[in-house]
């Protein structure tokens, strides 16, 4: 029996699923020579989370990124993480969109395209798969494990061939939330060793525990490759540990062959770097969690939704969220759950909690879901939903990117038009993101602080108050600690925004100000949608409650609102 090969995800996975992805490429660069040296199938460093992120938070370049990691890793494939017709982002793309980035990925350093759906809905997959066969890279056809009554082993069995006939050089089990018990791991790497010729690779979270368990029944069954990460960014929502991995196996016919003590070399680097990064390092995302057995929330999404609790102000919903994300799971057709389903479903749960009315608030993404335009749902959606939120409207049958008109020339002359245009990529940049690549192309994107506060004896200091009042210049401001990584939201204090005014639309969570879609004097009806809100990742149109005229609009394009805050008057 051949060795297992390891792919580490410490660059990508790993720091997502644990420090909500914010790790920098400064701190990634001084270890990825010793990185490539180890001999790893392939090195996950790109995709997922990382690009927005990125240019959201980080003020980084992800191609910048890529190129400079590919510049130092010579040995070693380097692989990402694509969404099909997602790509990186959160909706479908067309097809001329994702053919240029898949190429310009390509071009730009990435060896093997890791490629899933999040419904798996194959037909999602079909132009990235076959666009990155053609630019002659790797592709990694990948079926995301969930467990649901509509999940069976046969049915995963199928999906892999149906992607191996496409072409794909390996198989990933993408277990994302840690699901995979030992005995279907080893039935699943069984079945499909006896279907399919191609590599399958194992990928799974700690979340439940079960993983480095897992992990060894899936060999006794011939897996071929399994995902890891360095200790210091292992366990919890993240993949099991390298080391752990290499010296568990060691003597076994599945014996990586890996140099140990280079793997503690390294993880003596990576100790440095969390120590960094302690202060958005959320203990809930450190631990095992077996809840996930009932919740089954994947590791990703764990650190995602404290972070928008606290956005929230709402960290005490924590638990009753986890209780109405199966329920909302059930009701949607039972989707995997990895981005953007994990998104969809989580931040649905989170609004019919915080609101305190199931699916009064229906952001334009869960919308869009029901729709039909994320792909075919693995069952039907609960028909009391389908009519709750799309009402009369019926859902498309066919693939979803079939509906969307080629894109590429359009964002390019918007992006040329909006002055934001330094090199080729920045045009996808902007068609990924155009709601927050402008502020960044421009460069007036700062860099999210890393507050780490310490008491004396070195231990973690009390919770910092989370918003203060400020004047400035006479002007009154509220100053809200976001808690994921300290970065700082100013907006004009509640004296400035009145919360009683008469026709005054509120803000129902915190969130940032997309698009007015209003002027002062306009006219509406009632259900107009006046302004859109990017709350948590998702859309969500604010409707006029009645007809009038607006008489005030108390907040710009890329404001930052809080829960309750005056955005427009309608009299």
């Amino acid at each position: 029996m051949p060795p297992v090969k390891l792919t580490d995800t410490t660059l990508r996975d790993a720091h997502q699923s644990l420090i909500a992805t914010r790790m920098r490429t400064r701190d990634m660069l001084p270890i990825a020579e010793k990185m490539d040296d180890v001999g790893f199938f392939s090195l996950e460093v790109w995709g997922g989370a990382t690009f927005d992120t990125s240019i959201r938070f980080l003020n980084e370049d992800p191609w910048d990124r890529l190129r400079a990691l590919k510049k130092t890793i010579k040995k070693t494939p380097l692989q990402m993480l694509l969404r099909g017709q997602n790509l990186v982002g959160y909706r479908h793309y067309p097809d001329d969109i994702v053919e240029k980035f898949v190429e310009h990925a390509a071009e730009s350093g990435i060896d093997i395209f890791r490629i899933f759906d999040a419904v798996n809905d194959i037909r999602n997959m079909e132009v990235s798969i076959r666009t990155a066969k053609r630019v002659g890279a790797h592709v990694q056809g990948t079926v995301c494990y969930t467990i649901s009554p509509v999940h069976p082993i046969p049915l995963f069995v199928k999906m892999a061939k149906e992607l191996e006939e496409m072409g794909c050089d390996s198989l990933c089990i993408k277990d994302m939330a840690g699901l995979i018990s030992p005995q279907n791991a080893f039935d699943l790497v069984s079945a499909l060793k006896e279907e399919i010729s191609i590599p399958v690779d194992l990928h799974s979270h700690c979340t439940s525990g079960m993983a480095p368990m897992s992990y060894l029944f899936a060999c006794e069954a011939g897996v071929d490759i399994l995902d890891t990460a360095f200790s210091p960014f292992a366990w919890g929502t993240s993949q099991p540990p390298t080391e752990t991995t290499v010296a568990a196996l060691r003597g076994t016919p599945y014996d990586t062959g890996l140099d140990l003590f280079l793997l503690i070399e390294i993880k003596k680097y990576f100790e440095e770097i969390k120590e960094k990064y302690r202060g958005i390092l959320d203990p809930i995302s450190e631990r095992i969690d077996t809840n996930v057995l009932k919740y089954q929330i994947p590791g990703g999404m764990i650190s995602n939704l404290v972070s928008q609790l606290k956005e929230q102000n709402a960290l005490d919903k924590y638990e009753a969220v986890q209780a109405e994300m199966p329920r909302v799971r059930e009701e949607l057709g039972y989707p995997p759950l990895v981005t953007p389903t994990s998104q969809i479903v989580g931040t649905q749960a989170v609004l019919n909690v915080l609101m305190g009315e199931r699916y009064k608030v229906v952001p334009k993404e869960v919308r869009d879901y029901v729709k039909g335009l994320y792909g075919r749902t693995p069952a039907p959606i609960s028909k009391e939903i389908l009519a709750k939120i799309l009402g009369e409207e019926q859902p498309i049958t066919c693939r979803p990117a079939d509906l969307l008109q080629p894109e590429l020339d359009k964002v390019t002359k918007e992006a040329y038009g909006l002055g934001i245009v330094k090199k080729p990529e920045d045009i996808l940049t902007y068609a990924l993101y155009p709601a927050i690549a402008p502020k960044f192309l421009r460069g007036e994107t700062k860099e999210e602080a890393l507050l780490a506060p310490k008491t004396n004896n070195g231990k973690a200091a009390a919770p910092l108050p989370t918003e203060f009042k400020v004047e400035v210049d006479g002007d009154l401001f509220n100053v809200r600690i976001i808690s994921t990584g300290g970065g700082v939201s100013v907006r004009p204090a509640e004296a400035e925004h009145p919360k009683t005014l008469d026709g005054a639309i509120t803000a129902s969570m915190q969130g940032m100000v997309l698009k007015i879609k209003v002027k002062k004097g306009d006219s509406v009806a009632r259900g107009d949608i006046v302004i859109v809100l990017e709350a948590m990742k998702m859309e969500n149109n604010i409707h006029a409650p009645h007809a009038g005229t607006v008489k005030e609009i108390l907040v710009k394009e890329g404001s930052t609102v809080g829960a309750g805050d005056t955005l427009i008057v309608i009299g």
